[in-house]
């Protein structure tokens, strides 16, 4: 098949290169000449792992390319995925300027009849939206559909080649059947092909994220109940997760939940039930429970040390919101670090790929060191934000000469208190009960 992406971000790459993969035409198109002339030498804007050796194969091959002509692409293609940004607005819904702008080329540029597919998260009513701008522009018939995607930072590319499940929203089986076909390839292992209406598909989008930010913010309550009452998070987790109802996954404490997707989905799925008359009570706790854990790290510090940190010195290992990603949109870090240097703090931090991102977002106020031990020189204390695995298994006696003082934060829980104990570490974790040193140890 033709296919055109209008967008090239992270979820219009990760689409195109994936379907070019398995053998379609694929143009990913995008206005921003910048990113576009990037892409065509072979730099990915963004981190995700094998995914720019994925495009340089493809684009080698001759089945994937880029360009700044969305019209152009348009014309050439069958399907047209639109996978612009729709970032929050202020209200917290989904900002479709975006969207609909690309929906709009797509109507002006049709010289037959296309399939039109959101892959873009939009909230519900947003095919109905696509449909009325495309046909405002033509009189050739159009086919919409949402095709929401579920592509976790950092595992992207597995998430689309084996999909836990395809989720097709669509008005007649002719596209019905396209994308059954195009989807094919995916799925031989027996994931399931979900076909709905439109509307279901697409508040089935924000619903899975809600659900996932709704474990994680219950799961950090529990953390703080267990803190205050002497309990084991971890044990309790485990116990909890063992129930078949439940499930192991989602439920690890921390310091709450970030990047791009699971802080603007919540809010925007809030802020449609808002209009519709619909409580959501239950996401507006979800979003305040995760702010306040965002937090946690901070409060820690500030219980140890006092609120005037001026003359101390903090190591931060790990900036991303999660491993395997550079993004540092809504990143617990940021609220930790900026809360350090507002209080006089100096802040010398290692994350193995966000850095260069952590710069341009805090500037030259963080020092940033390029192997993790060197942060530690010094330091009043180590805060751990990341769970990257080379943070997993340390030398912790290298780590306690280096520190200025053996007193670690650990907001990922990375740990266990037998050994902090055994090296002689005071430690703070999630939902466990700290480790302090016996007076004079």
């Amino acid at each position: 098949m033709r296919i055109a992406v209008l967008g090239s971000g992270y979820v219009g790459l990760t689409t195109g290169a994936c379907l070019a993969e398995t053998g379609n035409d694929v143009i990913c198109a995008d206005i921003q000449k910048d990113k576009i002339d990037a892409l065509r030498r072979g730099e990915i804007p963004f981190f995700e792992p094998g995914l720019a050796t994925l495009v340089a194969q493809n684009v080698a091959q001759g089945r994937l390319s880029f360009t700044t002509d969305p019209a152009g692409a348009v014309r050439e293609s069958q399907i047209i995925f639109i996978a612009v940004g729709t970032p929050p607005d202020e209200d917290g819904s989904a900002d479709l300027r975006h969207v609909v702008a690309a929906a709009r080329e797509v109507g002006r540029a049709m010289d037959g009849e296309r399939i039109v597919i959101t892959k873009s998260t939009v909230p519900v009513g947003t095919a109905r939206i696509v449909r009325e701008a495309i046909e405002a522009e033509t009189d050739h018939p159009v086919r919409v559909c949402a095709n929401p995607e579920f592509l976790k930072e950092g595992a992207a590319l597995s998430d689309f080649r084996r999909p836990d499940r395809v989720v097709l929203g669509v008005d007649d089986e002719v596209a019905a059947e396209a994308l059954r076909d195009l989807y094919a390839p995916f799925v031989r292992t027996g994931n399931e092909i979900l076909v709905m209406d439109t509307a279901s598909a697409e508040i089935t989008k924000y619903a899975a994220n809600a659900m996932l930010a709704s474990r994680i913010s219950f799961m950090n309550s529990i953390a703080r109940l267990c803190e205050l009452t002497g309990a084991d998070v971890d044990m309790v987790r485990l116990g909890v997760g063992s129930d078949r109802r439940i499930g192991p996954t989602f439920l690890f404490p921390g310091v709450g939940y970030g990047g791009s997707c699971l802080p603007k989905d919540v809010k925007a799925l809030a802020r449609t039930m808002k209009e519709l008359g619909v409580d959501p009570a239950i996401l507006d706790a979800v979003e305040k429970v995760n702010e306040g854990q965002k937090a946690l790290l901070l409060d820690q510090c500030t219980e140890r040390f006092g609120e005037d940190l001026t003359d101390r010195t903090f190591a931060v290992w790990g900036l991303a919101f999660k491993p395997n990603t550079d993004d540092m949109r809504e990143a617990p870090s940021l609220v930790t670090i900026r809360g350090l240097l507002a209080r006089g703090a100096r802040v010398v931090a290692h994350d193995p790929v966000a850095m260069e991102e952590a710069r341009r977002v805090l500037g030259d106020a963080v020092e940033f060191r390029d192997r993790n031990y060197d942060a530690l020189d010094g330091a009043d204390a180590l805060i751990i934000h990341t769970d990257w695995h080379p943070y997993r298994h340390p030398d912790f006696a290298r780590m306690r000469r280096r520190l200025g003082r053996p007193i670690i934060l650990d907001g990922r829980n990375l740990y266990t208190r037998t050994t902090m104990r055994e090296y002689g570490f005071e430690y703070y974790s999630v939902g466990r009960t700290p480790v302090r040193p016996a007076r004079g140890a």
